[in-house]
């Protein structure tokens, strides 16, 4: 029982610290958010943080990947409601490409992400989004809609580019007339892999 009572309490101190890092990330950036700030606004100490994550770095990690979950989670759900697989494969790249526009995740994810974290690609919270993507193109070239190229190809290479569109508008100056340029751009590179009929001679 009082085992039970730590791993709870220790899950709660975790709990806290990563909406704490996340509300403080979010406004400062990483490089001005404070551990001190961190920690005393939920009444815990930088040795909570330390045995929670190691450093600010790794609760920094955390919080990307709690917000990267839920952008995919949001994009997934968006590409759900299209009426074909197609339709959704893009409505997702969109969805995703548009979150740019939302401060904290610009600030969290596509700003301090790259810098502090390096490639997003190599995120673990890419993965479960590249397993879906993957899926789903496999189904497309299944279903003769998509040339049948490599899957893994294929599907890592959409990701990234909705990230690196999603990155592109993050960093503009005018964020929301970029996004519908980027989305455009999107459309047409995705478009390249419909599996068009050849011409009749």
């Amino acid at each position: 029982m009082v085992r039970r009572r730590r791993v709870d309490t220790m899950e709660e101190n975790r709990t806290k610290l990563i909406a704490a890092g996340r509300a403080a990330f979010a406004r400062s950036g990483f490089a001005a958010a404070s551990m001190d700030d961190i920690t005393a606004s939920v009444g815990l100490t930088r040795g909570a943080l330390y045995h929670n994550f190691g450093d600010k770095r790794g609760l920094f990690a955390a919080v990307v990947a709690q917000v990267d979950a839920e952008m995919a989670s949001r994009a997934q759900t968006v590409g759900s409601a299209a009426g074909s697989l197609w339709d959704g494969l893009l409505a997702e790249g969109e969805a995703y490409i548009g979150m740019a526009l939302d401060a904290e995740v610009r600030q969290i994810v596509l700003r301090d992400g790259p810098a502090i974290l390096g490639d997003p690609s190599r995120w673990p919270s890419q993965n479960a989004c590249l397993a879906v993507t993957r899926q789903t193109v496999a189904q497309l070239i299944a279903d003769g809609v998509i040339k049948p190229v490599d899957v893994e190809a294929a599907a890592g290479l959409l990701n990234s580019t909705a990230m690196s569109a999603a990155l592109w508008v993050a960093a503009s100056d005018a964020p929301e007339t970029a996004l519908p340029r980027a989305i455009e751009v999107f459309r047409h590179l995705a478009g390249g892999l419909i599996d068009r009929p050849p011409f009749d001679s």
